[in-house]
């Protein structure tokens, strides 16, 4: 009865630890758009992508297209934001970039890529280091007011750093979103 008990346990926590977080949404206006309106979906479920020579490094694996999804309208200067389907659970750090581009829909993230926005690790010196991306479950930053007209892909990237200890460990969880 104890190794049942302790099976039926192992199982209830096994969808913590195959679960993996993905940015799924834009936030517009305060509000958070449906999965996938206007954020690319991945076809590897919500695994990170490790190889930072692969181009699935640019929008993730299966994202390097747009068709199908919708395009949203924002103004430079606007702060809009990503959320995600469940909380970060990796420390890292938090990167947004931009790419200019000539349809966000067929755009396949090949461009030159600007940051507009980093949230880094905290620390006091040496001492101790605290990292304001665990647990969040949204992001919220400006578009950059002076940026010019168009349409863009903008993609936002946590790099989980737990096994970052082995060389092309670290985890890249990333999506792309279509703006215009």
């Amino acid at each position: 009865m104890k190794v049942l008990s302790c099976v039926a346990a192992a199982f209830t926590l096994l969808p913590l630890v195959t679960a993996h977080y993905r940015f799924t949404s834009l936030i517009l206006d305060g509000k958070t758009t449906p999965d996938w309106q206007y954020v690319r979906p991945s076809n590897n479920t919500n695994y990170p992508i490790e190889d930072v020579t692969s181009i699935n490094i640019r929008c993730n694996a299966g994202a390097a297209s747009g068709v199908g999804i919708q395009t949203a309208t924002v103004t430079a200067g606007d702060t809009i934001g990503f959320a995600l389907d469940i909380p970060i659970f990796h420390k890292g750090t938090l990167n947004v970039y931009m790419s200019k581009v000539q349809n966000a829909t067929t755009a396949d993230g090949s461009t030159g890529w600007f940051k507009i926005h980093h949230v880094p690790p905290v620390t006091d010196g040496g001492t101790s280091i605290t990292w304001p991306t665990l647990g969040a479950t949204r992001f919220y930053f400006p578009i950059p007011a002076s940026i010019a007209s168009g349409q863009y892909l903008l993609r936002i990237e946590h790099i989980a750093l737990h096994l970052a200890v082995q060389l092309k460990a670290a985890q890249f969880f990333l999506s792309c979103a279509q703006l215009n």
